[in-house]
């Protein structure tokens, strides 16, 4: 492993000159399957966009996860091992197959924290690449400030992407889109990932109440996941997104340990057809309280086909100052559509609902049946409910 200084890759350069140097550098690595050291420094090393990390090349640094970020003694920034970007041309690196970054932090500096109005749509910090495959990528222990959307997988029919592992990630993506995958049928991993406005805290402070409602008002998901087979989604977190996390028609998959918190839905499943459109969803929480109106908060949407079965999983709401919300959702579960789809919930404690009945089913060929769960008012509720008998 070689230190990015060596190829003339510094925190006294011009970001154009760091970004010809680094890809000297990626260009370097990716001959012989090398790595290279993201050299920690008090001063970031400021790089234009438009690097690409060439197949058989890692970019490694000497962080972890910083949640709330590293700070300099005497500025409002972070140190370590941190890229700085400051243009808008290109999204920041794009990967592709067999490559690993791991242990950095990207910064944003010339993003608002405050004013809605002056949020930089920055194109993805990360990219799949669209013309050679992004098969085999870790991203690991990296930290994003000021990011529009963090991680960008999706791809297409012609070029897709897979085995993709994505794992103790944390940031606030000012689209509200922190990963998002499509066309992935090898099995990718989100692992261990935080989505947080606080995530610049020791240097930079928390986005304000006015970003943060901007950011919800947008209607993304935190999590999206199109066209990808048997998704692998573990211990993820988002606080202050529209959505917690999209899990398209035409995927299936394990959603298990989670948390979703300020949303107004933390999960919004769909199938496009009865074959292998199945989720299974265990041991997590959701708290659905914002939105445009009342009439957004679901804790859960299911659409579509497919079976869809849930296990502990529990919602509640209340009320935060942090953004705008009316403190409790609409129901726990909305299930929509015309079309035959199955439905299993055991243990799940629903409370913080406006509706009489936790389960609001506008879908006539819906099957559904709940089992030891608990409704708002701390009693028993079981439902069996299937339109095919009588």
């Amino acid at each position: 492993m070689k230190s990015i200084r060596e190829f003339g890759v510094l925190p006294t350069n011009a970001p154009d000159l760091n970004k010809a140097n680094l890809q000297k550098a990626i260009d370097w690595a990716a001959e012989r399957g090398a790595a290279l050291y993201v050299e920690p420094s008090d001063e970031p090393y400021r790089v234009a966009s438009g690097v690409v990390l060439k197949m058989n090349a890692s970019l490694i640094g000497a962080q972890g996860p910083v949640g709330r970020g590293t700070k300099h003694p005497t500025k409002a920034q972070p140190v370590g091992s941190v890229f700085a970007i400051e243009d808008d041309a290109k999204p920041f690196i794009t990967v592709e197959g067999a490559t690993q970054i791991r242990g950095i932090q990207f910064w944003y500096p010339k993003q608002t924290l405050s004013d809605p109005k002056k949020i930089i749509e920055y194109p993805p910090t990360i990219q799949a690449s669209r013309t050679n495959s992004a098969q085999g990528v870790t991203l690991s222990c990296l930290t994003f400030y000021g990011e529009f959307i963090a991680m960008d997988f999706n791809c297409s029919a012609k070029v897709i992407c897979e085995q993709v592992l994505i794992e103790h990630c944390y940031g606030y993506p000012l689209s509200g889109q922190f990963v998002r995958i499509d066309y992935c049928y090898d099995i990718p991993r989100i692992l261990h990932c935080h989505i947080n406005p606080g995530n610049q805290r020791f240097f930079g402070g928390g986005f304000s109440k006015a970003v943060i409602d901007s950011v919800i008002a947008r209607g993304t998901y935190a999590y999206a996941i199109n066209h990808t087979d048997n998704a692998q989604v573990m211990d993820i977190f988002t606080f202050a997104t529209f959505g917690g996390i999209y899990l398209g028609p035409a995927t299936y998959g394990q959603l298990t340990n989670f948390n979703f918190d300020c949303v107004a839905v933390g999960i919004h499943k769909l199938g496009d057809s009865i074959f292998n459109r199945n989720w299974q969803i265990a041991q997590g929480s959701i708290i659905a309280n914002t939105g445009k109106t009342l009439e957004d908060a679901h804790p859960i949407i299911i659409e579509g086909q497919g079976h869809t079965a849930m296990t502990n999983v529990e919602a509640f709401s209340g009320d935060n100052p942090v953004l705008t919300n009316f403190g409790k959702s609409k129901d726990f579960l909305l299930i929509k559509g015309d079309k035959k789809l199955t439905v299993s919930l055991f243990g799940s404690r629903m409370r913080g609902y406006e509706a009489k009945d936790p389960i609001t089913v506008e879908n006539p060929k819906a099957i559904v049946q709940a089992m030891g769960c608990i409704d708002k008012d701390e009693n028993a509720f079981n439902l069996t409910l299937d339109p095919g008998k009588k």
